[in-house]
This record gives C-alpha cells, structure tokens and sequence, in this order.
C-alpha cells in the first residue's frame, strides 16, 4: 500500500485536517447511533496525543449546497465532546475568513468542527477553489473517512493533493482489511453475494469470479441463477429479464476456476411475511403458487462445509428474507459459523453493506468477524475492483 498512516506524519504542534464521515441519524436534535462517531475516535485521541490540533470536515445530509439548519454539524457537538473527551468548537463555515480564526485560535487539547461541507455546492464538484480554501485550514491532511472516499469530492480528493496527506485510523484498519480480503489474501477465498437483483451487482459478481475460489450466492438473486439454470421458481423474487446475463456468469466463472454455489434446497412459502407457512424442498420443485424465501438446511451444510475449507471470506448481502423470521434461518446458521471459524484462528472474515450489517448484528455473529465496514458504496466500489478517489489520492508512489 503506497499511503501513510497518522504514524509517518509529524503531528506536533500542527493543525491536521480530518475527513471524517459523522452522517449519523438524528431524531429530534438526539444522535439515535453514534456508531460512525465512536469509529473516528481513536483518530482524534491519537491526533491530540501525538501534540497535534485535530480540524474536522464533515458533510451532513444532502442539503444540495444551501445552508439549512437542520443539518448544521452543530447538533453533534455533544455527542462529539463524550466520544472524544474534550473541548470541541464550531465554525459556522468550512472555509473563509472565520474558520480560519477559528483555526488560527485553536489551543492544544482541543478540536474544532467545521460546518457542513455541501452547504457548498462546490464541495460535490470538487472544486480546486473551495479544496484550496479548506487547505488554508491545516497543516496535514488526515481521510478517515473511507465509506465517502468513493466520491471525488474537494473534501476528500481535491484537498489531498494539496497538503501532506495521510490515512486515520479508520481508513487504516478499513483498507488493511481489504487488502487482506482481496488484494493478497489467503487461499481458498470464498465469497457470499446476496441481496434481491443481480442488476446491481453484475460488476461486483464480474470482478469476484476472477478472484475467488468460491462465490456463494443467495437471496432474491440466487432466484435468478436458478431461472438461468433452466430451474422454475414459481412467483419467486427473481429477475427473469437477467437470465442470460446470469448464464453468462455462470460459464465465465467456470472458465475462471471459481465454483458459484447456489440453493440445493430452497424454503418456500406463499406468502411474504414473518411465520407464514412453509416447507422445505428441493430447489427444483418450487410449486407454481409458491416463494423461496430462504436457503434450507441442505444448501446451509454445503456453506457451512465450504466455510471450513476457506481461509479468507468476504460477505456481501444476506441469503434469505432475513427480516422475516423464520426465513432468516440460513443467513444466520452462515453467519454464526463464519464468526466460529473466525474466532478459532482458521478464517479472516470481512463483511459489508447495509443490509449485511444488520443481518451480522442481529445474528450475534458480527463481534467476531475479523472486520466489519459501515462503507456501504466505498466497501462495494472496492469489492468491484474499482479506484476509489478518495484513497487514489493519498497514494504516495
């Protein structure tokens, strides 16, 4: 990896500019989860510790590049103060003459919050103006904000070429998992690809079969594969338009080495919702009436059998109707003996995405994988083996 870390720079007494990402949910002036907070933490704490001034660059919402003061950072500061256990100030702007004052006035011990970003619209343009107006702000650039380093952005791109530039902790420990995933990792790698269409991840299932030794593929999308397979799923969530695309993957996969594994077994029910009657069959014989809702105990073997050959698996998307008991069964039982093998030394795990995130926590499994990101379209970028400008930016080779 040709970037540095907060460790390579000399912090003392300098004014360092961090990107972070603190886009967390707010009902009625109250953070309702401070995890992203809690997340950029150790950044601003080893930052202060190493004798230097941390500035923070946010964005907040899409406020389309006008001021609205229901999406000041301002509301933060409270839960900013108990995250990090210090003095925080405000700048009412990201760059002009009263964020520098601000700047200028920082004191060691404490940090200063700058306001919204896209309350310029510049900011989404990367314009190289309002990047040099933020650059007055510092001394040091730190991007610790990995799930926006997906977007060319003046916060997170255009600024970084104009200041010494580093990764936090964050964007550390998230691009060290990566590389450990795909970029060199261990040998068999397995990857779990779930979710309802194909469509949405056709780069994604591209990039993955050139990679890994097993591509385990479940959900809505498995449906799919199935159909490509010639297989009836009845009034399933399934993309019939995609079928031959979905056949396509299947013959390059096995011109690629990598073996997809889909359902055996499906559970099937007619209707979608929680506890509605169900039975397990073989996935060939989906009634005319029915709708897989779920992987069944047979397919979850296969995976959990898969799982102990692998050294290295990556997880994208849940395998059934997760939201739904009981048809969260396969999504679960996969889960939790990724998080055994994981614990016990014999796997390195890495999961991400929205919906892969909740599915993780509510099994009890996501504690244990080796690392879970909050990314959500940066973690997908990445999977994709696409350049993400944001990190491209810190490169210095």
């Amino acid at each position: 990896m040709g970037w540095n870390t907060l460790d390579d720079m000399d912090l003392s007494g300098k004014r360092v500019l961090v990107r972070v990402d603190i886009n967390v949910p707010i009902v009625d002036g109250v953070v309702t989860d401070s995890t992203r907070i809690r997340r950029i933490a150790p950044t601003v704490r080893d930052i202060l510790a190493a004798g230097g001034k941390p500035i923070l660059l946010a964005h907040f919402g899409r406020p389309g590049g006008e001021r609205r003061e229901n999406l000041s950072l301002n509301q933060l500061i409270p839960t900013l103060e108990r995250a990090f256990e210090t003095k925080v100030l405000f700048a009412a702007d990201c760059v002009g003459p009263g964020a520098e004052a601000a700047a200028a006035a920082l004191q060691p011990g404490e940090v200063l919050l700058l306001e919204n970003t896209r309350f310029h619209a510049e900011e989404t343009k990367n314009d190289p103006e309002l990047a040099a107006g933020m650059a007055r702000l510092g001394d040091v650039y730190c991007n610790d904000a990995f799930s926006a380093a997906h977007r060319a952005h003046s916060s997170t791109e255009g600024i970084a070429r104009l200041l010494p530039a580093c990764a936090g902790r964050l964007m550390q420990a998230e691009l060290s998992a990566l590389e450990s995933a795909l970029g060199a990792p261990k040998r068999p790698v397995t990857a779990v690809v779930g979710g309802a269409k194909v469509s949405t991840k056709l780069e994604l299932l591209g990039n993955l079969i050139k990679k890994v030794d097993y591509l385990i593929i479940g959900g809505g999308m498995a449906n799919t594969f199935l159909v490509a397979k010639g297989i009836d799923v009845g009034k399933s969530l399934a993309e019939r338009i995609m079928k031959d695309t979905a056949a396509e993957i299947l013959a390059e996969a096995e011109s690629a080495g990598c073996k997809i594994i889909l359902p055996s077994d499906v559970v099937v029910a007619e209707a979608f919702s929680s506890h509605a009657p169900h039975q397990v069959l073989p996935a060939d014989q989906c009634p005319a009436e029915g709708m897989i809702l779920d992987a069944g105990p047979d397919s979850i073997a296969t995976i959990n059998e898969i799982f102990e050959q692998s050294q290295t698996l990556i997880w994208n998307g849940p395998l059934g109707a997760f939201e739904l008991e009981p048809f969260d069964a396969a999504t679960n039982a996969a889960a939790l003996k990724a998080a055994a093998l994981t614990r016990a030394g014999k796997l390195i795990s890495v999961a991400g995405g929205g919906d892969t995130v909740a599915a993780l926590n509510a099994s009890g499994a996501a504690r244990d994988f080796t690392y879970i990101s909050t990314a959500g379209g940066a973690f997908l970028e990445w999977m994709e083996g696409k350049t993400l400008p944001g990190v491209a930016a810190l490169d210095q080779d």
